[in-house]
This record gives C-alpha cells, structure tokens and sequence, in this order.
C-alpha cells in the first residue's frame, strides 16, 4: 500500500513496532489492520528489521502502509526502500536521508523538538515533523509552537494516550504516533492480539472523535 498523504491525514494515526520476535509479526500486524490502522513503521532497531520490512510490505501490500523507523543513516534508507519500506521516520533530521527521500519522492518525517530544529526538518523537505519527546512538554507546547509555525503539521510522538489526545489535537498537533504503550514487549511475546487490538481501536476512536477540532 503505497503512501497517500490525504487518507494519512484523514486517519492521523501511525503505529511504531519495535522489537517485535519474527514469529510474532503477522499476529501483531494482523491486530493492527483489524483495528483500524493503516499506516505502521517497523523500526530499524528491531532484529532481522529489513527482512520484517520485506515480509510485512508483501503480505498487507492491499491494507497497511508499511515503512521503516529509527532511520539514521543514508545506507539504512536505502535497505529499508530496497525492502519495500513505503515511508521513513528518523529520531532526527538527517540530511543525507532526507536528500534522498527528495531524490526518490519518498515521504520523510524527521525528530525534532526546538522551533530550530522544526524549522529545519521542514525546508529540508519532511512531509510531516515528528515532534519527540511530546511528552516532555505536553500539549501546551503544540499551541506555543504553531503561533510561528502554523504551516507546518506536527506530529505527537511519546507518551500518547487515549485521554490526552483531545489535548494534543486541539493544540494543533496534526497527527499522534503510537508505540511501545500499545505494542509492548510482554504483548508482543505472549500473542496478546486482542490487547493490542483492542487498544489500538481505542487510540483510533479518540483521534477519529477529535481530528481537525480547531478546524
């Protein structure tokens, strides 16, 4: 499934898989696609990431928009592209990286915290800047930022939940990332599907309830 910047808009919502055991990926990925989510990273620092990639991005090419997470180096955009990663997210802007996702008009979405950092991650070509840790800083932070910065869609990342959501959406944030809440280690390994499921579905209903609120 390839990339559409208007359905992620409209959904908002990206799932980060991190250390999940290969034998586990089609459980966990199949819990995401039942609740609901389209658009997921597997980060790079997960074992055997590239071939995860491979295998999620052929197996839910038709419902999940695969891409690769933790990218930090122009060698591992390259790996996760060649695997079939649709998208990639770093914890940071990297030039190197984001020159080739321009290259290869690749969605790219860099870390970034200070309103320097925003505003270079955005002219250097993110579609979206992951702003990380928001928990650090809490919703207030995304109202501050978008006095100056109302052009450019900021994505919560760290710490996100159900409750706080509304917050982070009336404050301008344009979309929430959700990651080891959901997807923790002791889920992933015991099979527990329907948790994750179950959690994400009610991640999707808060963001779907309050999309666009200042709209």
């Amino acid at each position: 499934m390839k990339f559409d910047s208007a359905l992620f808009k409209d959904e908002a919502v990206l799932a980060i898989v991190r250390g999940v055991p290969e034998n586990r990926l089609e459980g966990v990925l199949d819990s995401a696609r039942d609740a609901g989510v389209k658009f997921l990273e597997i980060t790079l620092n997960t074992d055997h990431a590239i071939r995860l990639i491979q295998s999620a991005s052929k197996r839910y090419e038709g419902s999940l928009c695969i891409g690769a997470g933790t990218v930090r180096t122009l060698e591992q955009a390259e790996q996760a592209v060649a695997s079939g990663a649709r998208f990639l997210v770093s914890p940071v802007l990297n030039e190197e990286v984001a020159s080739y996702c321009r290259s290869q008009s690749l969605p790219y979405i860099p870390g970034a915290l200070t309103p320097s950092e925003i505003e270079k991650a955005w002219q250097a070509g993110a579609i979206m800047v992951k702003v990380f840790p928001a928990s650090q800083w809490g919703p207030q932070y995304f109202r501050e930022i978008k006095g100056p910065f109302e052009d450019i869609p900021l994505m919560a990342v760290g710490g996100v939940t159900s409750d706080n959501i509304p917050a982070y959406f009336s404050s301008g944030a344009s979309a929430v990332a959700v990651g080891g809440s959901v997807f923790s280690h002791s889920r992933m390994i015991n099979g527990e599907y329907s948790k994750i499921r179950d959690h994400l579905k009610e991640i999707i209903f808060a963001v779907k309830k309050n999309l666009h609120t200042m709209e």
